[in-house]
């Protein structure tokens, strides 16, 4: 498999499931909104791998993939679940009680920062002037979609707290997102080293809710737990095999640049449900945001 093919998102079998985790990754944003107003931010990422957990499992023993990871699979297994299935989402979900959705989200979208330059540290991948004048473009665009939603939502709560906490998020799951693609990571079966992720990421997820937030919460309505099992099974289950498959066909700052596409989604859904109010500087924003994207997609390594 070569992570430096030209233009490799344009191949069917990478561009497909490029657009279909954007799609479903957009609309998780406006779901995670409604699971931290009466539940613990904590609870809510633990319930929602609680169920990711075995479905993952379920799905390696469905397409014949191997549990057994090795002593150093399970290393690798316990560092992801910490970093993407623990850290990376309490972040998030606590970011959202601080700053809008809408602007933790766009946040995001500047994974591709970090997961090149950890792609070059760790994993040895060049980045080229190319994704890094990309990179300045979609970044421009991205602060110009902050301010919209700035003005749009005049942000509330802790805000130097939120703008921590969500590159506390962004940190933890580009270097998840790098991590899994080392040798190690690459010899295991993908499936079954994110089950085990999983695994650990709940007993972290666990510990951390009972520590932070007390005894369980189990709230009776049922909006809550349809929105739990949307991001467990398709947010985390059907996505999480996809993009860490896609980091390693085209490389992480290539891969990261999914978040542009979900931002552009999520705002898109904001405006069908919500009444998402769309101005020339929030269209200036997507406009550079997704040719910052194209720019550096063409680059022949990122």
């Amino acid at each position: 498999m070569n992570d430096a093919v030209p233009h490799a998102l344009l191949r069917p079998r990478v561009a497909f499931p490029f657009l279909l985790v954007a799609l479903i990754w957009g609309s998780t944003w406006w779901v995670i909104t409604g699971q931290i107003d009466e539940v613990p931010a904590s609870w809510s990422v633990t319930w929602r791998f609680v169920l990711a957990m075995p479905a993952m499992f379920l799905l390696a023993l469905i397409t014949g993939k191997d549990l057994k990871i090795g002593r150093s699979g399970h290393l690798l297994a316990v560092f992801l679940g910490l970093s993407q299935f623990c850290l990376n989402f309490n972040f998030v979900y606590r970011a959202e009680s601080h700053l809008t959705s809408g602007i933790v989200a766009v946040m995001f979208g500047m994974l591709m920062v970090p997961n090149a330059v950890l792609g070059r540290l760790i994993l040895g991948q060049q980045v080229t002037s190319r994704f890094l004048l990309g990179s300045a473009v979609a970044i421009a665009g991205i602060a110009l979609l902050l301010v919209h939603e700035a003005r749009l939502a005049p942000l509330g709560g802790n805000i130097p707290l939120g703008i921590a906490l969500t590159v506390g998020g962004i940190l933890s799951a580009s270097i998840a997102n790098v991590v899994q693609a080392n040798p190690t990571g690459r010899s295991l079966p993908l499936i079954s080293l994110l089950a085990w992720s999983m695994f650990y990421g709940v007993i972290a997820d666990f510990t951390l809710a009972w520590i932070t937030a007390g005894p369980p919460v189990l709230p009776a309505d049922w909006h809550y737990w349809a929105g739990i099992a949307w991001l467990a099974l398709a947010g985390s289950v059907v996505t999480f095999p996809l993009y860490y498959t896609i980091v390693r066909q085209i490389g992480p700052g290539r891969a990261a640049y999914n978040g542009l596409f979900v931002v552009v989604i999520a705002m898109l859904i904001s405006t069908i449900i919500e009444g998402y109010q769309w101005s020339l500087l929030a269209i200036c924003g997507a406009v550079l945001a997704l040719a910052g994207m194209v720019l550096a997609l063409r680059a022949k390594h990122a």
